[in-house]
């Protein structure tokens, strides 16, 4: 029971790492100009990548490499984000030979995470390349693996460190003076604070070359630094240290305390001051991850801080409760009632904000069985239920604990009557006998009696501990939920570090889109109309080139009854992408002849199914709108 702490931060980091194999990024790339595997006529003047979400580039974030593996783009990242759609490029060469081009891109996702891919267009006709890609995606490899290991074990030491002292301030203030108690907290703090050192060495090469070696290099260092991310980890390290003085203070002043009343503005202080210590610590993660981002940040951001702190209440302080009933049998029957009263209301908040964060992130009943985020949260919540029927049977052991004890075996009382009659009897736990003087001369004598008198001492309050039901299968019952606490915290760990279900559809609907799209031939629209006045019936030919996402070149031709062409008194067109709210975006027609109109920079940001509205005015007060929806790639 000694390794106890130890032992659940690695399995903690054991299961996560396993179920880490199936997580990906919040951010993902939804298209690009040209998209992966068209073919275009002639070379075009930039390359542009569409993101799901907010994300970061360095300065090679988007590289476009030739069929010789030369580089081909300028090297210079551009911006073209506009409202929601997020869009990054880099402009090609002049002169750029024809064959198949590659296009490699690295980013960093706004919740942290790194991602990265890569995609072929090719100009002219195809051909083969040259180019080498790296066979491991970022985040990946081993810097990939120790940095995973490194976010369970920060998750699972805050969880030890804030919901024991929690335990001790609210529940058993004795506890502060128990040393197994003092030794959980305290791995609790060490596995944290290593861990939250480790991160943020290793945010440098995990984000970017993947290489152990940068994690030493102070230039990586810097550049860490200068990061959301990096400042949620330094800050996290600074709060650590805080946290530090605080247990110094729990395990010092506030376990010597005269007595029950004593120094109540110590208690106080360390209640308010550890709230605080902890609401910060939780604040940087829903700072720098999937709470930041997405529907509704800034209702997410406090409700996820609400959300660790009741997480860390329970479930540290179902580590505590374990570890004291474990090996200090004498624990009052009161702090156990305490305790179940403070996990009552944790899971009650958990509950509460749960619900909402599942909301936000899986968005739609499909997702919730259809992404990898869905199922991993379907598990999440069966490990949930499993833990409040162990909790509902831990509640009765605690109701059958608080009653009154029937016999001279139970009760904190008859505990320390045991440990005074264990010192006048002798025998390695056997209890049988007077123990001989402990004052001998012989001092290797004295240190064998006193030994026995701790071990006679110890096996008295083990056989008191023993005989009492209701303690011992709260005992078990507890080291049963221990066991799903491990597993569940592995498994909520994982979920930050899984692509959200909200995203994921996104991401699909946009790739299925793409997938039906023509990419060969431009898009042909025929719409008939009708204003209603005298001559007022005709055809709109409408015809896109390339007809995929980015720049188009529209013509718009009129035809009158007898199929010829027709002018009319006034055009309109716009496209607008519903799913996304993009639109509509009105285009601007120049017109070339009687009944033929063309736009040159008809710019459409993202695949999808967009609705194309034309609006037909044939004289002063006869006019119609029509429109149709096409898919466009």
């Amino acid at each position: 029971m000694r390794r106890l702490p130890a032992l659940l931060l690695l399995v903690a980091g054991l299961l996560g790492t396993a179920l880490s194999g199936t997580a990906s990024a919040h951010s993902a790339l939804t298209g690009s100009d040209p998209a992966d595997g068209a073919v275009v006529a002639t070379a075009p003047q930039r390359v542009t990548l569409t993101f799901s979400e907010q994300v970061a580039l360095g300065d090679d974030g988007i590289r476009v490499l030739e069929p010789s593996g030369k580089r081909a783009d300028s090297g210079e990242l551009r911006d073209l984000c506009s409202g929601p759609v997020v869009r990054y490029g880099v402009d090609l060469r002049d002169g750029l030979p024809d064959g198949t081009y590659t296009v490699a891109w690295q980013a960093v996702s706004a919740d942290s995470h790194p991602i990265s891919g890569a995609f072929t267009f090719s100009i002219g006709e195809p051909s083969a390349t040259k180019v080498v890609l790296p066979r491991q995606e970022a985040g990946g490899g081993l810097v990939g693996q120790l940095y995973d290991i490194g976010r369970y074990v920060s998750y699972a030491g805050f969880t030890v460190l804030a919901g024991g002292s929690a335990f001790v301030l609210v529940c058993w203030p004795r506890g502060a003076s128990v040393r197994p108690v003092r030794r959980l907290v305290a791995y609790g703090w060490v596995a944290f604070t290593a861990a939250t050192l480790a991160l943020l060495m290793l945010r440098g090469p995990y984000t970017g070359s993947g290489r152990l070696g940068d994690a030493f290099d102070p230039g990586v260092l810097q550049g860490v630094l200068d990061t959301r991310t990096g400042a949620a980890l330094t800050s996290r390290l600074l709060l650590a240290g805080v946290a530090a003085l605080f247990v110094a203070a729990l395990f010092g002043p506030y376990a010597r305390r005269e007595g029950p009343g004593d120094r109540r503005d110590l208690v106080y202080g360390l209640a308010a001051g550890g709230t605080v210590v902890a609401a910060g610590i939780a604040g940087t993660w829903a700072l720098s991850e999937h709470a930041s981002t997405g529907v509704q940040p800034a209702l997410a951001m406090p409700l996820d801080v609400l959300h660790l702190l009741a997480v860390a209440a329970w479930l540290g302080g179902l580590a505590a409760l374990a570890v004291a009933l474990y090996r200090e049998p004498s624990i009052e029957r009161a702090a156990v009632g305490r305790f179940s009263r403070l996990a009552f209301g944790a899971v009650a908040v958990l509950a509460a904000t749960g619900l909402y964060q599942s909301w936000r992130q899986v968005g739609s009943w499909s997702a919730l069985t259809g992404t990898a985020y869905g199922r991993l949260l379907l598990l999440k919540l069966g490990l949930v239920a499993v833990l409040l029927g162990v909790g509902w049977v831990s509640r009765g052991w605690t109701r059958r604990l608080a009653e009154p004890a029937r016999g001279a075996s139970h009760g904190a009382d008859d505990e320390s009557r045991a440990e005074e009659t264990g010192a006048a009897e002798s025998g390695p736990g056997t209890g049988a006998g007077p123990v001989p003087d402990a004052g001998v001369a012989d001092p290797v004598r004295a240190a064998q009696l006193a030994r026995q008198r701790a071990a006679v001492a110890t096996a008295r309050r083990r056989r008191v501990r023993d005989a009492d039901p209701a303690r011992a299968g709260l005992r078990r019952s507890v080291l049963a939920e221990t066991a799903v606490v491990v597993v569940l915290l592995a498994v909520t760990t994982a979920l930050t570090t899984t692509e959200p279900g909200r995203t994921q559809e996104q991401v699909d609907r946009a790739q299925a889109v793409g997938a039906t799209a023509v990419p060969d031939r431009p898009v042909d629209v025929t719409l008939p109309f009708d204003t209603g006045g005298p001559d007022g019936t005709g055809t709109v030919r409408l015809t896109l080139d390339p007809g995929r996402s980015g720049a188009n070149a529209l013509r718009v031709d009129v035809d009158g009854t007898d199929g010829r062409a027709r002018d009319v008194a006034e055009l309109k067109v716009s496209f607008t992408l519903d799913e996304r709210e993009i639109g509509p975006l009105a285009i601007a027609l120049d017109k070339d002849a009687p009944g033929r109109w063309t736009a040159r920079s008809a710019r459409l940001p993202l695949p999808g199914d967009w609705r194309i509205r034309v609006t037909v005015r044939t004289s002063d007060i006869d006019q119609t709108t029509i429109d149709k929806n096409v898919k466009i790639g």
